[in-house]
């Protein structure tokens, strides 16, 4: 019962991608050769929301759900992690036309093929586990 809010907020996620076409693939497709602004409208105005909350959060001092102080830590930029991370995160993206969360509600939308890429993601988290202490981190 206490997860229940945790999946009805994951329905909701859901619904609203797949509504706002961020699931398309042809979508997908135009973002990535600039022949819309549709994914890069949703991308950016994701962006600020998020920062606004984490302002928000910091500034107010608010509480978890167990009503624990929320304290979000400043991370040290290291160049070289994000740039080898995006572009294997939009390698995958790109050559999937799929990026996480999608996979799971176009799956839920009837697209089975996605069980494929979802195997894929699946093992390449754990051969990610096995290499992760050679990586740069």
């Amino acid at each position: 019962m206490r997860m229940s809010k945790f999946i009805f907020v994951g329905i909701l996620l859901g619904i609203t991608l797949f509504k706002s076409e961020a699931v398309s693939w042809f979508r997908i497709f135009e973002m990535f050769h600039f022949q819309s602004f549709h994914m890069f409208g949703i991308i950016f105005s994701s962006i600020v929301c998020g920062m606004i909350c984490i302002q928000v959060i910091k500034k107010l001092h608010l509480k978890s759900i167990e009503g624990e102080e929320i304290l979000i830590k400043d991370k040290a930029l290291s160049f070289n992690r994000y740039i080898l991370g995006g572009f294997v995160f939009g390698l995958g993206w790109a050559l999937a036309g799929v990026c996480p969360a999608p996979m799971f509600i176009l799956m839920g939308s009837g697209y089975t093929v996605f069980i494929v890429f979802l195997a894929s993601a699946m093992f390449g988290t754990f051969v990610f586990g096995l290499v992760r202490k050679y990586l740069p981190q």
